[in-house]
């Protein structure tokens, strides 16, 4: 799941050397929070939050995959 969060956050940012994902986890829910460049904050986040909601919707079919919840927290 940490891999799919990079994959898609380097294909949409400017300065995807600066994208970082850290991986919390508790017993049965993992929270990623997800680091990116200030410039590219608003290409992740999208308009009303439409490609952050996309991103989640994708963590979250795959962490159904996984039988765990997985919870994207998107960090400055």
């Amino acid at each position: 799941m940490k891999e799919l969060v990079e994959y898609v956050a380097r294909a949409l940012v400017d300065h995807p050397e600066d994208v970082s994902v850290r991986v919390v986890e508790g017993e049965r829910t993992k929270v990623l929070e997800l680091k990116v460049h200030p410039n590219d904050m608003g290409q992740v986040i999208g308009k009303q939050g439409r490609t952050a909601k996309a991103i989640r919707t994708l963590l979250s079919a795959a962490a159904t995959k996984e039988n765990v919840r997985a919870v994207l927290e998107i960090v400055e």
